[in-house]
């Protein structure tokens, strides 16, 4: 297992812009860093866009209903800036940027859910976090949530009123997926410490990590959590379920896959300028030894979940099992500014060891499960990073026979993964042991 890894690591790659556990900051680029300087050179504002967008800005200082704030009518158009770039690009002003920092260090106040905000303003659930108000109120990956109190999400401060004091309800009114009409969930709000990863034994000689999202400590958390399960007798095999697991830091994913790999590419990204292309290869070292591992995803498994899942995959590590995942192939590095705000841009795309972009396509499982329920509203969108509004193109995307992942709840799913480890066991029952180190 490698002991450091370059600072470029420290790229975010989860899929919520206002609450994921993710953050990354960079320092500035400077033109003479970019490799296509001589194309992009000229990245001076035209002096005609300049007047265009100052004679808007005096026109709504004007003749607008209502007096605008200068800092607000300036804000909204930093934010405009960003909006029509993709899904994952977004502004934070001083106290979103503290909040989005929170979720690294796993303590916030909150209800526990990683959102996505759309174009019409509703917030789409990536996930629920385990163990948090909003897990154990039923709320599910896909969920929209399309008012807070009672109000409209366009007529609230965005995501601002799911945070408050630990103890202080609110209730969410929630569009589902094959539920008719829209419903109301009441929460009560607290401290959410998350523990990233779990486990258990399945059943003597088969284990189960769960990971729910990558922080900081997830990686430590992943070989304390083996280290525990091989206390109890040799593993024969491993489950790591990432179902509904949105991504986070891709140092986590990268040091989990080198922990389970003993060489081969784990990881590559590609962008404009160098700062945003890399690649992370595996160092000797494999803490099963060699041990069977299967993969559970869903369609709520992105970006970080991705990457970790396409290199054990591709390095014929593991098998995979579920539903298509998430589709989240871009990279965001976050910028700091001078005034305490942060810009979240994306700045790559990052490709599995295979070379491939998952980008609007996502991971599809070796062995695919479906939900116990298969009743669909075909109004509802389905739930991926190909049916966001202005997500980047992926490579493939538009060929025929796509068809969006579903979320697997429950422990069936665990079941059956269980059954394709054991068969993966049962091959490897004739090879000869890897030595013990």
């Amino acid at each position: 297992m490698r002991s450091s890894l370059p600072l470029a690591l420290l790229f975010a790659l989860a899929g919520a812009p206002a609450f994921a556990q993710e953050t990354a900051k960079e320092p500035e680029v400077g033109a003479s860093d970019d490799p296509s300087a001589a194309e992009t050179a000229p990245s001076k504002v035209p002096l005609e866009e300049i007047r265009r967008y100052v004679a808007v800005f005096n026109a709504v200082k004007e003749a607008y209903v209502e007096p605008v704030d200068d800092r607000k009518l300036m804000q909204s158009a930093i934010r405009g800036l960003l909006l029509d770039l993709d899904p994952h690009s977004i502004y934070f002003d001083k106290e979103d940027a503290q909040a989005y920092d929170e979720q690294t260090s796993g303590a916030y106040e909150g209800i526990g859910v990683d959102l996505l905000q759309q174009p019409d303003n509703t917030l789409l659930v990536v996930s629920p976090i385990d163990d948090t108000p909003a897990a154990k109120a039923g709320i599910k990956a896909g969920d929209l949530i399309v008012a807070i109190d009672g109000k409209p999400i366009e007529k609230t401060d965005g995501m601002e009123p799911l945070r408050g004091k630990p103890g202080s309800k609110v209730t969410l009114t929630i569009v589902r997926e094959g539920t008719a009409k829209p419903f109301d969930v009441s929460l009560v709000r607290d401290t959410i410490r998350i523990a990233s990863v779990r486990s258990r034994l399945l059943e003597p000689g088969y284990g189960y990590v769960r990971i729910s999202a990558f922080q900081t400590e997830t990686a430590a958390d992943f070989q304390k959590h083996v280290a525990d399960l091989e206390a109890k007798g040799r593993l024969r095999g491993l489950v790591l379920d990432l179902r509904s697991n949105p991504g986070g830091l891709l140092l986590a994913a990268v040091q989990i896959a080198d922990d389970l790999l003993d060489k081969g590419n784990i990881v590559s990204t590609r962008g404009r300028i160098v700062i945003s292309d890399s690649r992370f290869d595996a160092t000797p070292g494999d803490l099963l030894e060699g041990a069977p591992v299967v993969v559970l995803v869903d369609a709520g498994s992105a970006s970080a979940s991705e990457v970790l899942a396409g290199a054990l995959r591709d390095n014929q590590r593991a098998r995979i099992v579920g539903s298509r995942t998430f589709g989240k192939g871009s990279v965001q590095t976050v910028l700091p500014l001078d005034n305490g705000d942060s810009v979240k841009l994306t700045t790559a795309r990052y490709y599995t060891p295979s070379g491939k972009s998952i980008q609007a396509r996502g991971i599809v499982p070796d062995v695919e499960l479906h939900p116990e329920s298969t009743t669909r509203a075909p109004e509802l969108i389905d739930y991926s990073e190909a049916t966001l509004p202005g997500h980047l193109r992926g490579d493939d995307e538009g060929q025929e026979g796509y068809t969006a992942g579903e979320v697997l709840d429950g422990e069936k799913p665990i079941t059956a993964a269980l059954a394709e480890l054991k068969k993966q066991a049962a091959a490897a029952t004739g090879k000869a042991p890897a030595a013990r180190r």
